[in-house]
């Protein structure tokens, strides 16, 4: 084999670490370049950029990982995390081209599907859930550390720096994937020939959401993780730069804010999320982790001070318990043959909401005249950066972040719908994809690893 040791899970976390430790150092200087670049209309722009970029990841991880079950993980591990990390250097090159190479990298931005199928390739049935567990946890470490390290090293020496890190983060990223990651899939798993046929039904990104409709039970749950995740994913991409611009967050703050937050959301899913399984059950903890959302995002879209920020901060974190809880629901009650079938659903609708979310945050950011036109002023004379405060008549001195007002409806209809779901004796009937039998559910035992075996925890943003 190619690489260092028999392939284990642990190459997976390095090449996780490594990418979003680069994407993470690049937090301020990111928000800085985006507010230079685009001085009008910045949200707009920022909810369009991450949106394309969403929904071109959505359209090509299907067919990325149908080729990965040809040719192998370790030629796709290489060409997502390179062309998901090409954008770095540009950032002080042309910033320009930077954001355009941002959006169509996310034909690319799947590295997450390609390593979820790397884990299912060398991990028994059993210890799945544990070792994307792992993984999914470094990729919280990363984000945890590297926002409040490219903070300081922007302060103290300047972004040029951070850039060049990044870029030799990324660098030694792929040079770990060339020289030391084994390829996972075995040889004899793979088409005899490279120019073995590819089905459309395993290319297709709307395949498993036109199964949505089969199961009265699925249903319900995928519209709950649509109603849900849509405002979550729009999120993703403004919060940080709404911190920083609007509500007045310094870099270094915005940093800290990412760590704390980081860290008790870590805590909430593995300590608190046990218990609360335990006490009050699967079905109760999702509603429980739907109200503290709506909480969440009421609470952002109101809140106009600091402290507002950080106290909704501590709330979102225990918000995240709901995806877990989703999928703990699926595993648990599905059959065991339909769980990638299952998941491969939640995972379509989450990929589609990673696409819609920015663009619908921008827009209603945009309705809504949230600009940061006065921003360079502002900065300049050393004042909290409130631009649309001034005026006590504007909407957004009643409402400071209109998205998150939206969103918390979207979660109220999702937590909803979600009553409804029962508890026990989830599965799919048997009849419901055999239609589909000659498609990707078939064609090889990792295709449910890519598509349908991802965990709700991770976040395609980047």
């Amino acid at each position: 084999r190619q690489g260092i040791g028999e392939p284990s899970v642990y190459h997976a976390v390095v090449v996780i670490f490594l990418e979003f430790f680069a994407w993470g150092l690049l937090t301020t200087p990111m928000l800085t370049v985006l507010h230079q670049t685009f001085p009008q209309h910045t949200f707009l722009m920022n909810g369009l950029i991450h949106g394309v970029k969403g929904l071109l990841s959505f359209l090509s991880a299907p067919l990325i990982g149908a080729l990965s079950d040809v040719w192998g993980r370790k030629s796709f591990l290489l060409l997502t995390v390179f062309f998901t990390c090409a954008p770095i250097p540009l950032m002080k090159i042309s910033p320009w081209w930077y954001f355009a190479v941002i959006s169509m990298s996310g034909v690319f931005a799947v590295t997450f599907s390609v390593i979820f199928a790397y884990v299912a390739d060398i991990t028994q049935e059993h210890e799945r859930s544990t070792a994307y567990g792992l993984v999914s946890a470094t990729f919280a470490a990363s984000l945890v550390t590297s926002p409040a390290i490219g903070a300081y090293l922007s302060q103290a020496y300047g972004d040029t720096l951070v850039v060049v890190l990044a870029s030799g983060v990324a660098l030694l990223d792929i040079g770990f994937i060339l020289l030391a990651v084994p390829e996972s899939l075995p040889e004899e798993m793979r088409p005899v020939s490279w120019g073995a046929p590819i089905s459309w039904e395993q290319a297709d990104p709307f395949a498993s959401l036109r199964k949505v409709g089969q199961d009265s039970t699925v249903l319900l749950i995928c519209i709950t993780v649509f109603l849900s995740y849509l405002p979550e994913a729009g999120q993703y991409s403004s919060f940080f730069l709404y911190l920083r611009q609007v509500i007045g967050f310094s870099s270094e703050t915005v940093a800290a804010f990412i760590g704390v937050v980081g860290i008790l959301s870590i805590l909430a899913q593995t300590v608190v999320l046990g218990i609360l399984m335990r006490s009050i059950g699967n079905k109760n903890t999702i509603l429980l982790g739907l109200g503290f959302q709506i909480l969440q995002l009421a609470w952002y879209g109101f809140g106009s001070q600091p402290w507002m920020m950080w106290a909704a901060g501590a709330v979102a974190a225990m918000s995240s318990i709901t995806f877990p809880a989703i999928s703990a629901m699926v595993s648990r009650n599905a059959d065991p043959d339909q769980q990638g079938v299952v998941q491969g659903m939640i995972t379509g609708i989450r990929g589609l909401c990673n696409g819609l979310g920015p663009a619908l945050y921008g827009f209603v950011f945009y309705l809504f005249h949230v600009e940061l036109n006065e921003m360079a002023e502002v900065e300049t004379l050393g004042k909290a950066p409130k631009p649309n405060m001034a005026n006590p008549t504007d909407e957004s001195s009643i409402i400071p972040g209109p998205p998150f007002l939206f969103g918390a409806c979207s979660v109220l209809l999702s937590l909803l719908v979600a009553l409804f779901i029962p508890e026990h004796n989830l599965a799919l009937r048997s009849g419901s994809h055999k239609k589909h039998s000659n498609g990707a559910q078939t064609h090889s035992p990792q295709a449910g690893g890519l598509d349908g075996k991802e965990p709700l925890l991770e976040d395609s943003s980047v």
